[in-house]
């Protein structure tokens, strides 16, 4: 794999989560860059990953929705799941699919803060 591009805040890429263990993401599936690109000196990226959209998650305050559109390049309603937030290493990104708004990353790290306990 070839990348040509740093992943910055904001970007859903395609992520390989394998090997995974028990419960987490596996495979590779989208994900969205929600760390702050000036922070970190080690080559790894906070994300959350991106599931396909269910009902159920609507009553689940951690997950967020993903509306499919051109420009975050989701090819169906998808959900960002921030109980599953991870670092991950440089060499885990795939392929670039687009970026969100600034409003759903709000949203994601809102619920990234609900799961942590942040006030």
């Amino acid at each position: 794999m070839i990348r040509t591009k740093v992943p910055s805040r904001g970007e859903v890429w395609d992520v390989r989560f394998d090997p995974a263990v028990g419960a987490e993401m596996h495979k590779i599936r989208p994900a969205v860059v929600i760390s702050v690109d000036s922070m970190g000196r080690l080559p790894l990226r906070i994300v959350v990953p991106i599931t396909e959209w269910r009902a159920l998650y609507a009553g689940y305050p951690w997950f967020v929705r993903l509306p499919a559109n051109a420009g975050n390049g989701l090819s169906k309603d998808s959900g960002a799941d921030g109980f599953q937030v991870k670092s991950v290493s440089l060499n885990r990104f795939v392929t670039l699919r687009g970026s969100l708004t600034d409003g759903q990353l709000d949203d994601i790290a809102s619920a990234v803060a609900l799961c942590v306990g942040a006030p």
